[in-house]
């Protein structure tokens, strides 16, 4: 799964600032926090973590996207989310000595950042500013859940689609692209069925808006037109 490297300050910087947590924190903070950070590259198929592994660490997506799954206890796997660019995950093991319960694979060439919960609990001690926004950021991520759920039923599955392709594309910073996700996973990220996935991608493909190749791959024709899909 590789090592870990320290960053370049300016780069850490860079990546603290993509986490809600860090954001509103005044430079000398920020720069204290970059200094804990570590980066680590993970290639596409490869996993970020394993259930069972010892959870010590925040780990900031940089760039990419990461499946988070579960097994159950016949073997099946399920998609618990998707991580994106300026997504977190391990909040909850900076608190406690813990085994992670879920595997991140990277779906593309991912850039992760860690902070050590150690490193992360001695910022704590010494700035309640990230406690405080630690609390607040916690409280948002319950509402944005909320709100997934609610735009689930409020939003068609064409536009949830549509910005997901989008979204794909800015992250890999190209237009023509395999889809990363499989395409059962990206109907229970999408709240709907791999059969309404294809027949809304041969929909796209029909009215110009993509053309596919094979079953994955996809490019994007007009991405105007995708972020004005609501059907």
């Amino acid at each position: 799964m590789g090592g870990s490297v320290m960053l370049d300050h300016h780069d850490a910087v860079a990546c603290v600032k993509l986490v809600p947590i860090f954001q509103s924190l005044d430079h000398q903070t920020l720069a204290a926090v970059a200094d804990l950070v570590q980066e680590r590259h993970v290639a596409k198929g490869e996993f970020v973590f394993l259930a069972g592994d010892r959870a010590n660490s925040l780990i900031i997506l940089a760039r990419g996207q990461v499946k988070v799954s579960q097994s159950s206890p016949s073997g099946r796997e399920q998609m618990i989310r998707l991580l994106k660019t300026g997504d977190f995950d391990g909040e909850s093991v900076l608190f406690e000595d813990s085994e992670r319960q879920t595997s991140a694979e990277a779906l593309t060439d991912t850039q992760i950042c860690m902070i050590t919960r150690a490193d992360f609990q001695q910022l704590i001690n010494d700035s309640p500013a990230v406690a405080v926004n630690m609390l607040n950021t916690l409280g948002k991520r319950v509402s944005q859940l909320e709100a997934q759920a609610a735009a689930t039923l409020t939003t068609s599955v064409g536009e949830r689609l549509a910005n997901y392709l989008v979204e794909t594309s800015s992250e890999l910073e190209k237009q023509d692209f395999d889809l990363p996700l499989q395409k059962k996973d990206l109907a229970a990220y999408l709240g709907t069925s791999p059969e309404t996935i294809s027949r809304k991608l041969k929909q796209f493909s029909t009215d110009g808006l993509i053309t596919q190749k094979g079953r994955n791959h996809i490019t994007l024709c007009n991405v105007d037109g995708l972020m004005m899909v609501d059907s």
